[in-house]
C-alpha cells in the first residue's frame, strides 16, 4: 500500500503514513491512511472473497467501481466519495476518507433503532436519480462490459447458489436470473445495502460499487429493500420503523421512474425480492445477523410462496413478511 501511495505521488520517500485496516467488507482490502497533510482511504480488490464458500470474482471490478463513482457524482452531486488517484495495474484506488462522526453508516443507525423514513426516502430518490441519468445512454453502457463480473458477484453467488439448495425453486430462480441479465435500462450499482450507504451532510453517499453493471435498475431497488425486511430479524423492536423505511424508499424511488412505466419496474422488483430474501440465508453470502434456524425458517416461509406465486407490488411482499412475523 505504501508503494502504491508513492507511485501515485501521494507519499514521498521521506514522509510517514499510518495505515489502519477497515473492517466490514468481504471483497477488498480497505485501509484508512493518515498522510502528513490529509487522511485518505485506499481500496484494493481481492480475487477470492472473504467468505466460507469458494467465491472468486475478477479484480477488474475495481476499475469499474471508479467509473461508477464518477458517473454517480455527476448525476447526483454528493452521491459518491471524492476520488483522488488510481493504479489500474494494481487494481486499487485512493479516495477521500469520510469521518464516521460526520458520515454515519446507515446500517449502524438501523441497528441502533434509528429508522429515519425521511433518510430512506432520500436513498430512494438518489438511486432513482442515478438510474434516470444513465438510462438509455449507450456510451455509459459501453463503459461497463461487466456482465461476467455481475453474474459471478450476484447471480451465481445469490440466486444460482440458492437454486442448488432448493431444486424445487430452480426454474423460478433461473427465470429471475434471465430477466435480470437481459433487461438493460440503466447503470446498476449492484450492492445498494445499508452497509454501503453513509448518511452524509449532503444526503446518502453510496460506497462499494464493485458490481457495477449496465442492466436492470430493479436489482438495486430490490437489493436495498431486501435488507430492510431482513433487519426486522436483527432488531425486532424496530420492525415497524424498518417497514416504514421500506415503504417510503420504494415510493420515493418509483415516483421518479421516467425511463419505463413505473408499474413494470415495480413488478420486476417484487418478483426479484423473495429470491434475494432467500439467497441471504441459503446462498453464498449469508447475512451475519440471521443466526438461528428459527429465523431462517421464517425467511423461507415468507419467500417460497412469493417465488412460486409472484406478486406485482412491493407492498405485497412486505405484507407477506408481516404476516409471517405475526405482526
Amino acid at each position: 500500500m505504501r508503494l502504491a501511495l508513492k507511485r501515485l505521488g501521494l507519499l514521498s520517500e521521506r514522509d510517514e503514513a499510518t495505515l489502519t485496516p477497515l473492517t466490514g467488507g468481504i471483497a477488498s482490502d480497505i485501509w484508512k491512511v493518515a498522510l502528513p497533510h490529509q487522511t485518505v482511504c485506499i481500496k484494493r480488490a481481492l480475487h477470492r472473497l472473504k467468505v466460507e464458500a469458494d467465491w472468486f470474482v475478477p479484480v477488474e471490478r475495481n476499475l469499474y467501481e471508479w467509473q461508477y463513482y464518477e458517473i454517480a457524482e455527476t448525476a447526483a452531486p454528493g452521491a459518491a466519495p471524492r476520488l483522488l488517484a488510481r493504479d489500474n495495474e494494481a487494481y486499487l484506488f485512493v479516495m477521500e476518507y469520510l469521518e464516521p462522526r460526520d458520515y454515519p453508516l446507515w446500517k449502524h443507525q438501523l441497528r441502533d433503532g434509528l429508522t429515519d423514513a425521511d433518510f430512506a426516502a432520500q436513498v430512494g430518490r438518489r438511486l432513482a436519480t442515478i438510474h434516470s441519468y444513465t438510462a438509455a445512454h449507450r456510451d455509459i453502457a459501453d463503459m461497463f462490459p461487466t456482465d461476467a463480473i455481475f453474474y459471478a458477484s450476484r447471480m451465481e453467488s445469490y440466486l444460482e447458489a440458492t437454486a442448488r439448495m432448493h431444486p424445487d425453486l430452480e426454474e423460478r430462480l433461473f427465470a429471475l436470473i434471465h430477466t435480470t441479465m437481459h433487461t438493460r435500462h440503466a447503470l446498476v450499482h449492484g450492492d445498494v445495502s445499508p452497509k454501503n450507504i453513509l448518511n452524509g451532510p449532503r444526503g446518502p453517499v453510496l460506497l462499494d460499487a464493485e458490481c457495477a453493471f449496465y442492466g436492470d435498475p430493479a436489482f438495486d431497488l430490490a437489493f436495498c429493500l431486501n435488507h430492510l425486511l431482513l433487519k426486522c430479524l436483527w432488531t425486532p423492536s424496530s420492525s415497524q420503523g424498518l417497514l416504514k423505511c421500506y415503504d417510503t424508499l420504494a415510493a420515493s424511488y418509483l415516483a421518479l421512474v421516467d425511463w419505463e412505466p413505473s408499474a413494470e419496474i415495480e413488478a420486476r422488483t417484487a418478483s426479484l425480492l423473495p429470491g434475494l430474501f432467500l439467497a441471504r440465508i441459503d446462498g453464498k453470502s449469508k447475512v451475519e445477523y440471521v443466526t438461528s434456524e428459527e429465523q431462517r425458517s421464517l425467511v423461507r416461509q415468507a419467500a417460497k410462496p412469493l417465488l412460486t406465486h409472484p406478486v406485482d407490488l412491493v407492498a405485497d411482499v412486505a405484507a407477506e413478511w408481516q404476516r409471517t412475523l405475526g405482526e
